[in-house]
């Protein structure tokens, strides 16, 4: 198995990217903390696929604490971390975007890796023997689509500093990479479409994408498997898209 002994902490693990992400690398034989503030969605895949459920809020810095913590009680130490949690406003005009979602969408998709690099990258680095960090960011970040401007900034934010702390980090062996979906079917499908989840609406965005459908929790979780596992020990400081073509 390609995981074999490691410890991972996947965020956002309850559903959608996070859950599939999850359920792969407990079957490649990771333990993982599946962190996700929808508590009871996160007890019901820990106890599916052996893993150890926390909550909280990982824009919260108490929260991350809690989590990482709790990863070096259960499994000892640190291995991978998978910065997955994250949010949206809803596709609309940027001028009608208000200060709480332009708040709550930075909280989420930025300042949780903040504290998560910090809580995180001082128990990597005392172990000594590095560590994997893969940020989800988006396609956003690369090409992004109108009526969803601060969303894609997020993104945008999360791929440069994926990019940075690859450069800082490296000569702790820890790699920081960053995995870019196309638009996909989670739960936040209807807000990043900005109306009803319609097979037409659905041909709009599909429209764009060469390999002609939406990506899947499955191919995110293959693309953070290959990143997480130490046959790409060597790969870090990129932002790699799980498009269908959509960025080439």
């Amino acid at each position: 198995m390609r995981l074999q002994g490691k410890s991972a902490i996947v965020t956002g693990a309850a559903s959608g990217f996070g859950e599939g992400i999850a359920r792969r690398f407990a079957a490649e034989g990771a333990w993982v903390i599946c962190a996700d503030q929808n508590l009871e969605g996160a007890a019901r895949l820990a106890k599916e696929i052996g893993g150890t459920p926390v909550g909280g809020d990982v824009a919260e810095e108490a929260a991350v604490r809690a989590i990482v913590a709790r990863a070096v009680e259960e499994f000892g130490g640190l291995d991978i971390v998978l910065n997955n949690a994250g949010t949206t406003h809803r596709n609309k005009p940027i001028l009608e975007v208000t200060e709480d979602e332009f708040d709550r969408v930075y909280a989420v998709n930025v300042k949780s890796i903040f504290w998560m690099v910090r809580e995180a990258v001082p128990v990597m680095q005392r172990q000594g023997r590095g560590g994997s960090i893969i940020n989800i960011a988006s396609t956003a970040g690369i090409r992004p689509r109108p009526g969803l401007t601060w969303y894609n900034s997020t993104k945008g934010a999360v791929n440069t500093a994926t990019q940075a702390m690859a450069q800082e980090f490296a000569k702790d062996n820890i790699r920081v990479n960053a995995v870019c979906p196309v638009i996909g079917a989670t739960g936040l499908l209807e807000a990043f479409m900005g109306g009803p989840d319609t097979p037409e609406m659905r041909a709009k965005f599909v429209a764009s994408v060469p390999l002609g459908r939406m990506s899947t929790p499955a191919d995110i979780a293959n693309a953070c498997l290959w990143l997480a596992e130490d046959a790409s020990n060597f790969i870090t400081g990129v932002l790699l898209p799980v498009d269908g073509g959509r960025c080439a």
